[in-house]
């Protein structure tokens, strides 16, 4: 069983996805996340997330406050989100028939 706020494998397809509706800063998007997951991912999982998107050009601070960055997509990052959210419809389209 897994405990606490277990992300792997989907966290930055969430990190985009959040950063695709507004800019949000690190804490903001943990509480996005909580939202969406139930439970709050602490810093030491957001920020390294963060760091390695902006590292790949997908992800830009929109400020330069080096104590609160907003974060927003890249023009790669929405193309990113875009080739994720195909994927991720190949992947689970028939889990409605599964639920229902």
């Amino acid at each position: 069983m897994v405990n606490g706020c277990d992300m792997r494998g989907y966290l930055s397809f969430l990190v985009l996805w959040s950063l695709n509706k507004k800019d949000l800063a690190g804490n903001e998007l943990a509480i996005e996340l909580e939202k969406r997951k139930g439970c709050k991912p602490n810093p030491g999982t957001i920020y390294p997330v963060l760091k390695e998107l902006k590292n790949k050009g997908l992800i830009k601070d929109t400020n330069g406050n080096s104590f609160y960055k907003k974060y927003s997509l890249t023009k790669d990052g929405r193309k990113e989100l875009d080739r994720c959210r195909e994927e991720f419809g190949k992947i689970f389209y028939d889990v409605r028939e599964i639920i229902a």
